[in-house]
């Protein structure tokens, strides 16, 4: 069939043609939304899951929700040596630039504007005198505001002038997070305690964030009151009328249909992960010789799916970890597929579970693995042990 018209996206971040199995969370969201906009406390969200089950897709919707409500928008993505101090001060400034415009009060903007480029500038890890951030603030920096280098301190006056000038258009303000678990430790903390002060005034700027299932600990071992600050989503696999959705509407739109057969082997292979559903379904399509798509073409499809995923998203993983870290993985996928205890890989590798501690921190900071709970660990990326069982040790 016509490639070109093949609506089937398997992208990172990028929005599949059909969003199917997330009304829930899109629910919650609005209601996010609603209660803000009409000054009601709420919290700000949190949503978490493995690679590949659409987390930053959903992100991207909630921050399109957010301005197709008039509301100001930036995003970032946390990096692990990053603080977010500069980061944050650029997408608080993309939000607050979406306002200007119908603010009544240009002296207000600009106001907030020498607060934002004083907290921009107060950057600790920057020679004292220097500043290398070229926000294009026209404006001088405030003094005494924001600006006395103790994150928390500077971020909790920011986030509530933020919010106050969104409070002038009685609209708000969103700060969407991706990749959250990256932020760093004393950075976490300094957003919880943001985040609470907002919750205990009212202000309109919420915060929504995106990251690996043992984000709601990482935030937990900051701040003992963060189970209380956010409103978690964790998302998961599609069930079986979820995911046939994603392939048969979109098929649909083009006038092409799927055989049961073929949906049963479509289901079989992707598991339900989105990422996974878009994968098989755009091989699919392109090898099938005209409409209906049957479990043929899912057969003869299937092969080139593997091996794009085993190139793309297993592999590009896999290459980033040392031959230390892989020997740890591979013990992990012998082990099963299941959240497995640290125990058992160190008996796998005839080792000291102490002397493996390193090689266990490296993969977590790289997003590997992460630790689903004491003692136990996990792979970021399912369906990541049967890739290494196929691989040479």
């Amino acid at each position: 069939m016509d490639p070109v018209r093949n609506p089937y996206a398997p992208g990172a971040g990028q929005r599949p043609p059909e969003l199917a199995g997330r009304d829930r969370e899109l629910q919650q969201f609005e209601v996010v939304l609603e209660r803000v906009a009409r000054g009601r406390p709420e919290r700000s969200m949190v949503v978490t899951g493995l690679r590949g089950v659409g987390k930053t897709v959903l992100l991207n919707t909630f921050k399109s929700m957010a301005m197709q409500r008039l509301w100001g928008t930036g995003k970032i993505e946390a990096r692990p040596d990053q603080s977010i101090r500069r980061p944050v001060a650029a997408a608080l400034h993309m939000a607050i630039r979406e306002l200007a415009p119908r603010h009544r009060a240009p002296e207000r903007i600009e106001e907030f504007l020498g607060v934002l480029k004083a907290f921009a500038m107060r950057d600790p890890g920057a020679a004292k005198g220097t500043s290398h951030w070229s926000p294009g603030i026209e404006v001088p920096a405030s003094r005494g505001r924001a600006d006395s280098g103790d994150l928390e301190i500077d971020l909790t006056e920011l986030f509530v002038d933020a919010a106050s000038v969104a409070t002038d258009l009685a609209v708000g303000i969103a700060l969407f997070i991706d990749e959250m678990q990256d932020v760093q430790a004393a950075d976490v903390s300094a957003l919880c305690a943001a985040c609470h002060e907002l919750s205990q005034t009212g202000g309109p700027l919420i915060v929504v964030g995106a990251g690996l299932p043992h984000l709601p600990s990482v935030l937990s071992a900051s701040k003992s009151y963060s189970e209380r600050l956010f409103r978690y989503a964790r998302i998961d696999k599609l069930d079986r009328e979820a995911a046939d959705l994603a392939l048969i509407l979109p098929a649909r739109e083009e006038e092409v249909e799927f055989t049961q057969e073929a949906l049963d082997a479509l289901y079989e292979a992707a598991d339900g992960y989105p990422y996974f559903v878009q994968a098989y379904g755009k091989v699919a399509w392109d090898l099938a010789p005209h409409t209906p798509i049957t479990i043929e073409d899912v057969r003869v499809s299937s092969p080139e799916a593997e091996e794009e995923l085993a190139v793309g998203f297993f592999g590009s993983r896999y290459e980033r970890a040392t031959p230390a870290e892989r020997d740890y993985m591979h013990a992990m996928a012998q082990i099963g597929d299941e959240p497995v205890p640290t125990s058992d890989v160190a008996d796998a590798l005839g080792r000291k579970p102490s002397s493996l501690s390193p090689a266990r921190d490296s993969l977590i900071k790289k997003g590997l693995i992460y630790s689903a709970e004491r003692g136990l660990i996990a792979f970021t990326v399912p369906h990541f042990g049967k890739f290494l069982r196929a691989q040479p040790v």
